[in-house]
């Protein structure tokens, strides 16, 4: 029990080191937040116990992991909430406040890189949903298209949607242009097709030219991701499509990839427009990579047989 006496100093103290990381990186209000609560948990998980978490060990984390788990929580969100919470011991190791970094020698749980929880939904399924968003009436049926439209076409994070301000829109080169802050701070620019752009101009008719956010709620609001799950889920039931209630923004991130790589375009051109620093993990979001008719045993047969012919 001696560390509780310290627990109210110590914590105040991380209180400030948590501030100071998070200022000294560029990241989105929604990775900023969700930061904050991964390393808020783990200093009240530390409290609860008596434990000064400049102290802990890697068997201290260890332990915080493995009751993770046992809520049970998946392998990937417990993953992500120890790599938050590794970058920041790494900075409190660079401010001098621990020797180490408690979380590099931690068990990490295995998390299979060639698979998602999330629910894909096909090129035909995005179209549907496209058609019940342009069935929609009302005040807030052109905001509900364009955001439909911006998910689906550009494959944006929903924190990344919901972020944007009316600012952001630009043009560069003869291209319109969205320009916003990706994952791990990195500023994004991607380019608005035609009919993005027509589906977005007919909405800022609506909105009108005042600066902000640039979807926003009739109060002025700015929309959030909750509104977002809302509205995907809504209109999928709309549309007819099966497992309306497990499908998120996050679905049409996917099938942006699975139709992409579908139509040919490059594995790294497709990493480049959805901000993945590993092409791996553009490969996981393509749901059809595993596609028989992609086997490159058919282009080797078919150049062969071009050889043999020419």
């Amino acid at each position: 029990m001696a560390h509780m006496s310290l627990l109210p100093h110590v914590t105040a103290s991380a209180t400030k080191f948590t501030d100071a990381w998070l200022e000294n990186r560029r990241l989105s209000d929604h990775t900023r937040d969700a930061y904050r609560r991964d390393v808020t948990a783990w200093l009240t998980w530390c409290a609860e116990r008596g434990l000064d978490p400049l102290s802990a060990s890697f068997l201290d984390v260890n332990a915080y992991a493995r009751g993770l788990e046992a809520r049970p929580m998946a392998a990937a969100t417990v993953a992500r909430k120890l790599s938050g919470l590794s970058s920041w011991y790494a900075f409190l190791v660079k401010l001098g406040a621990v020797a180490a970094n408690p979380v590099g020698g931690a068990d990490r749980p295995y998390v299979d890189r060639d698979h998602s929880a999330t629910v894909g939904l096909t090129a035909e399924e995005v179209d549907a949903l496209l058609a019940a968003a342009d069935a929609q009436a009302g005040p807030a049926a052109t905001r509900h298209r364009a955001v439909l439209t911006l998910l689906a076409d550009l494959g944006l994070r929903v924190g990344e949607l919901v972020s944007l301000d009316l600012a952001d829109l630009g043009w560069e080169r003869g291209h319109r242009t969205v320009r916003f802050v990706g994952k791990g701070g990195r500023p994004r620019r991607r380019v608005l097709a035609p009919s993005a752009a027509a589906t977005l101009d007919e909405y800022l008719r609506v909105r009108g030219a005042q600066q902000g956010p640039l979807f926003a709620t009739a109060s002025g609001a700015r929309l959030d991701r909750h509104a977002v799950f809302r509205l995907v889920r809504r209109l999928a039931a709309e549309a007819g499509i099966a497992g309306s209630e497990k499908l998120s923004p996050h679905s049409l991130r996917h099938a942006f990839a699975t139709t992409a790589r579908a139509e040919g375009v490059p594995l790294e051109d497709v990493q480049d427009a959805m901000g993945h620093a590993d092409p791996r993990t553009t490969r996981r979001y393509d749901r059809d990579r595993h596609n028989l008719d992609r086997d490159p045993a058919y282009t080797i047969a078919a150049a062969r047989d071009r050889r043999r012919t020419a």
